[in-house]
């Protein structure tokens, strides 16, 4: 009687280690492809904001023999806070034209002055946004992604990427979210000159 009992608890407490096992070795599967799952995400969002332009005006620019780069250091910080902008020569905006600084981080036109954004996940930038903070933004044009707040000036090509899926602005925000934070307070916007 015994060893029946010893054998007994011996095949239990192996059969619950084999259950506890399995449990484990598909909990560490189901990590690894949450893993994968979020590269694969990270990497769809690093094209859509590549073929989206927004380094364009949101990464300040270095020159090199090829023309200006985005600078690696800022990239995605937006406006740097501490560039000066060049004089506005004559009344270019008034006539219609828009006028961008060297870095295309800053344009001037018949709104007045908008600065990029920065975008990296700094507390400065979408370090505090939620992902329906992003979509409100990019849907509907919401200035930091929450109602009651001024709409994104141009040259903010917003409606452009409204149309986006909601995963492809899954994937946008966790690229974004995985870039090293940048601390950069953007300057507001400046009303037109008078």
């Amino acid at each position: 009687m015994k060893n029946t009992l010893i054998i007994v608890s011996a095949v239990v407490l192996l059969t619950s280690c084999e259950q506890a096992n399995s449990e484990s070795n598909t909990t560490q599967k189901e990590a690894r492809n949450m893993v994968v799952g979020q590269k694969e995400l990270v990497e769809r969002g690093k094209y859509l904001v590549a073929v989206g332009g927004c380094n364009d005006c949101h990464s300040p620019k270095t020159m090199t023999d090829r023309g200006p780069v985005p600078d690696k250091r800022y990239l995605l910080a937006g406006h740097i806070a501490e560039e000066k902008l060049p004089t506005q020569g004559g009344s270019a905006s008034k006539n219609g034209w828009v006028l961008f600084n060297s870095n295309n981080t800053a344009a001037v036109g018949p709104w007045g002055t908008s600065f990029a954004a920065n975008l990296t996940p700094d507390a400065t930038g979408i370090g505090n946004w939620t992902l329906e903070n992003f979509k409100k933004a990019l849907r509907e044009g919401k200035y930091k992604g929450k109602d009651n707040t001024r709409m994104l000036l141009p040259p903010m090509p917003w409606p452009n990427y409204a149309t986006l899926t909601d995963q492809d602005i899954e994937a946008v925000f966790a690229y974004l979210k995985s870039l090293k934070p940048v601390k950069n307070v953007v300057p507001s916007p400046l009303p037109p000159a008078t």
